[in-house]
């Protein structure tokens, strides 16, 4: 399988005030990342809240994002659920649809609690698309499950046939650079922690997904740009800029932050659904005032 090499956005779910999707804010929004120079979306993950979205609904979302996408972007459909089944029905529409790839975390109530469970379940949910990549989303902050990746690899890797690899999204970068290693760069192993890419792309990370990559996708290709150059030192500052805008928003719930950070450059994502809360007005105006201190809105809008 071909590996991924580039950036993709974690794209959130527009919403309109009522909490009800907001589709027609899709195309406008892939029209962004497509002028900004992004590989592909990453559709209804954890920014996405598809967790908090209905099985309908995500089938709804993806098809409006591969329409809008049209070929410009790869779309890769976030299948994750509690339910096997519902996550199999969400694979299958992924590949009915024309998506590119798809993905799924681990189940997150009753919870896989050893490596040959979780790739039974993986292989299960991947057997429903066996035709399209399939990525594990490795995300044990929200899931719970933290067990050893290389080990995942290799039972996995011979369990399900369109395993394409990992989206890995956790700090543990000494894991991540044995993924990448694991049997001489066998698997695509995206790099999923925004504030660590430049680490990440020293040890050979070539493709990654975040959330920030919807508002600062330019900021971080100039960090992938000046890296390629082998001007580190340079690397080391473009990329700190992008650490310390994390720094402050990470000081509010993540994806409300990040949309409040959409709504203020001009791309209004609508509220986000409980158990989220869209941040207060106080709340707003206080993040938009840190991100002025540092300049924000002039670089990212000016990139």
């Amino acid at each position: 399988m071909e590996k991924i090499q580039g950036l993709i956005a974690a794209a959130f779910t527009p919403f309109h005030e009522d909490g009800s999707l907001n589709l027609n804010m899709i195309p406008v929004i892939v029209d962004k990342l497509v002028n900004d120079g992004l590989k592909g979306v990453f559709v209804c993950g954890s920014n996405g809240e598809g967790p908090n979205m209905t099985t309908e609904e995500r089938m709804l979302v993806t098809e409006a994002f591969v329409k809008a996408a049209n070929g410009r972007l790869m779309i890769i459909v976030h299948v994750g659920h509690s339910s096997i089944a519902e996550s199999r029905k969400l694979a299958a529409h992924a590949a009915a649809v024309g998506a590119d790839a798809f993905s799924s975390v681990a189940a997150f109530y009753f919870k896989p609690t050893s490596v040959e469970t979780l790739a039974n379940c993986m292989a299960q949910i991947a057997s429903a698309a066996p035709d399209l990549p399939f990525y594990y989303y490795h995300i044990p902050t929200l899931t719970g499950v933290g067990m050893d990746m290389v080990e995942f690899l290799k039972y996995a890797g011979t369990l399900i046939p369109n395993l394409a690899g990992i989206k890995y999204t956790s700090s543990t970068i000494h894991e991540y650079q044995s993924c990448l290693e694991f049997e001489h760069g066998k698997f695509d192993v995206l790099f999923g922690f925004d504030e660590l890419l430049l680490p990440a792309l020293s040890i050979g990370a070539q493709g990654a997904i975040g959330s920030t990559y919807c508002f600062a996708a330019p900021q971080y290709l100039k960090t992938i740009e000046v890296f390629k150059q082998r001007d580190t030192e340079a690397a080391r500052k473009q990329h700190a800029f992008m650490v310390e805008v994390i720094r402050i928003f990470a000081r509010y719930p993540s994806v409300p932050a990040q949309k409040a950070i959409m709504k203020m450059l001009g791309w209004d994502m609508g509220p986000c659904r409980l158990p989220l809360v869209t941040l207060s007005k106080e709340q707003y105006d206080k993040l938009n005032m840190e991100l002025a201190e540092i300049s924000f809105f002039e670089k990212v809008q000016g990139a």
